[in-house]
């Protein structure tokens, strides 16, 4: 079972990072799914959404969890029934979980795509990147900046919150691998620690309030 990658980060958070190659019928073996969810995976059009479907069930397994143990709120935002933090991300051939004792917490994967240029000025002042030194330095960031909004989105949940407007995700070199954002929202003004990792064309970005 193709486990890519595990970090342990703090606040009793871990992170788990599944490379998909296994068939449907393969990332099935061993996982039950509740009637909701077999129904839910029998609809999917998708091979590929539906191997990332399972591939997160085996993450889940990973760490205790069978798919009972998992839920969603009305708004779509996942759940564990132990009552810790979790938050989910799927991209092609990879997909992720974020589990936290503590803390909430968010994850994104995303494929390192020129697309990510064009519509940069609906997430983020653009002119903050032209200074990059070339043209694969700025589709790297603007992934990370993107990865960091997308995980603050899925922590704060809110309609009406702007990736432009109220998430501000502070400048960062490549060999940080980390930087810090805030949410300004309304009456809120709260504050994220955001790690994140590059590989194989890909970028997966946690945030951890």
């Amino acid at each position: 079972m193709p486990l890519y990658k595990s970090i342990q980060a703090a606040n009793q958070t871990k992170i788990l990072i599944w490379k998909i190659e296994e068939t449907f019928e393969e990332l099935s073996k061993g996982i039950e799914l509740t009637n909701r969810c077999q129904i839910r995976v029998d609809s999917m059009k998708s091979e590929m959404h539906r191997r990332g479907f399972m591939s997160i069930r085996q993450l889940l397994a990973q760490l205790g969890y069978e798919d009972k143990d998992l839920y969603y709120d009305a708004i779509g935002k996942p759940h564990l029934t132990d009552g810790k933090f979790i938050s989910i991300t799927h991209s092609f051939n990879f997909s992720a979980i974020i589990v936290s004792d503590a803390n909430p917490v968010g994850i994104d994967i995303e494929k390192q795509r020129d697309k990510i240029v064009r519509i940069a000025h609906k997430f983020t002042p653009f002119e903050e990147y032209k200074t990059l030194a070339n043209h694969d330095a700025i589709v790297r960031k603007l992934t990370i900046v993107w990865g960091a909004k997308e995980s603050l989105y899925k922590i704060y949940e809110q309609k009406g919150l702007s990736f432009l407007h109220h998430i501000d995700v502070k400048d960062f070199s490549f060999d940080d691998g980390r930087t810090i954002a805030f949410i300004k929202y309304i009456d809120d003004d709260s504050n994220y620690n955001i790690s994140f990792l590059e590989f194989e064309g890909f970028t997966c970005v946690y945030a951890i309030k």
